[in-house]
């Protein structure tokens, strides 16, 4: 079951709101002793999580189908990168970083106990059953829940510190039906002032492909933080015209830099070019992976009145610092 994109938090009656978590996806099969872990695009991930398999043994029914999040907290909410660090072929590196950094499973739709396939049934009845399933331990938890859309918006404000996406609301009335966006997500979108220290050629026209951005942290070194590309062709081609003449000099040089070839770019060209960081820019990003911006930022608006060096991380900081624990325990 997938979820659709909205601007704002539907109102009720007939919802139930939950956190967004910033995880991976992960559906849990358990048969007896056996725990299959598996992503939205079916790919087996139990090996990059081992340190969850006995806490889902004691937690889940002897034969149950669970829909929940991985997840991984820091010390300043949930960690994206530590869970990506897991996608390792290394067993013994798998191993030590479950070690120090143990994931938990959070659970929100039980699609299948014993032999009875639930997903027919409205969701309102799959969390009850679930809930009354599930034991809950310090590794797998039970998502929050609310009904009251006026709590779901303050769960949207409140829990962005700890690391959280959104908000997501899903009809009570709702059978599970694997594919379809019948829940709708409404997901954090901010807005950065941020420097343009570089851009990609197109390699097909004369023009830009995207330009690259940075802030500055407080020794005074600008860092590469993401890209926006949401031009059109004609602006696309004026920007090149725009930039040419600030070309030069060291932009990222003395901080982080945009990534060159590697295993991810198969071979496409990844060449940027430098320019003096003097243009400023408005960017909309809707989620901060460790210093950077996960996904492509969308460009809103030149700022000719602002200063490269006044465009900084203080911009990042988050609204309101929240420890994950918080969160879960009520559901837990």
């Amino acid at each position: 079951m997938l979820c659709r994109s909205a601007d704002d938090i539907p109102p009720g009656p007939g919802l139930v709101y939950e956190p967004k978590w910033d995880g991976f996806r992960c559906i849990v099969f358990r048969t007896g002793d056996s725990i299959h872990l598996e992503s939205r695009n079916s790919l087996p991930l139990q090996r990059y999580f081992p340190e969850l398999l006995a806490p889902l043994r004691a937690a889940l029914p002897e034969q149950a189908v669970v829909d929940g999040e991985i997840v991984i907290a820091g010390p300043h909410g949930l960690d994206f990168d530590a869970l990506q660090l897991r996608l390792h072929p290394a067993e013994s590196r798998v191993r030590m970083l479950a070690a120090e950094s143990p994931a938990t499973f959070i659970a929100f739709d039980l699609l299948a106990m014993g032999d009875e396939d639930l997903r027919g049934e409205p969701l309102a009845e799959r969390t009850a059953r679930l809930h009354a399933e599930l034991t809950p331990n310090p590794q797998v938890a039970l998502t929050p829940q609310t009904i009251d859309s006026a709590e779901a918006a303050s769960w949207f404000d409140r829990y962005e510190g700890a690391g959280c996406d959104g908000v997501v609301a899903k009809p009570l009335d709702s059978t599970y039906r694997s594919g379809d966006r019948g829940w709708i997500k409404v997901k954090h979108l901010r807005t950065v002032d941020a420097v343009v220290g570089g851009y990609r050629r197109d390699l097909k026209v004369e023009a830009v492909a995207s330009l690259l951005l940075g802030l500055y942290d407080t020794e005074g070194v600008l860092h590469h933080v993401g890209h926006t590309a949401s031009f059109s062709a004609a602006e696309r081609r004026d920007l090149l015209v725009r930039l040419r003449p600030l070309e030069g000099g060291t932009s990222f040089g003395a901080g982080r830099t945009p990534g060159g070839p590697s295993r991810w770019t198969r071979g496409r060209e990844t060449d940027w070019v430098a320019v003096r960081p003097e243009l400023v820019c408005e960017v909309a990003f809707d989620h901060l992976q460790g210093n950077r911006f996960r996904h492509a930022s969308r460009f809103l608006r030149w700022r000719p009145d602002k200063a490269a060096a006044d465009c900084g991380y203080d911009q990042l900081l988050p609204p309101h610092p929240f420890d994950l624990e918080a969160i879960l325990a009520p559901a837990g």
